[in-house]
């Protein structure tokens, strides 16, 4: 059985020149990329919660870019992250894994 799990945590991601995760670290652990990452589009700032948008917003977020992928770390562990880039400071979120 597959699990799921929430985290919203700042993450480091290491892409190709095309932009595609390769590494990841979480919590001091070093994953690399061990299949094809699939890109998660459209995705916007909220997506991950189940109320995205609230009704006072006025014009519609800002597309993000995502990732979902593979990544094994150096002990073995094997988990399905997805990530996202803060478009404006260009920061990673982890924002599920499955294991």
């Amino acid at each position: 059985m597959e699990t799921m799990t929430r985290v919203d945590e700042r993450v480091t991601v290491w892409v190709s020149e095309q932009g595609v995760p390769q590494r990841l670290v979480w919590r001091a652990e070093r994953f690399r990329v061990t299949d094809t990452p699939t890109r998660l589009s459209p995705t916007f700032p909220g997506w991950q919660v189940e109320a995205a948008f609230d009704v006072a917003i006025t014009h519609p977020p800002t597309p993000t870019e995502a990732w979902r992928f593979q990544g094994t770390s150096e002990t073995g562990d094997t988990l399905v992250f997805d990530v996202s880039r803060d478009p404006w400071g260009q920061q990673w979120r982890l924002l599920r894994t499955y294991a």
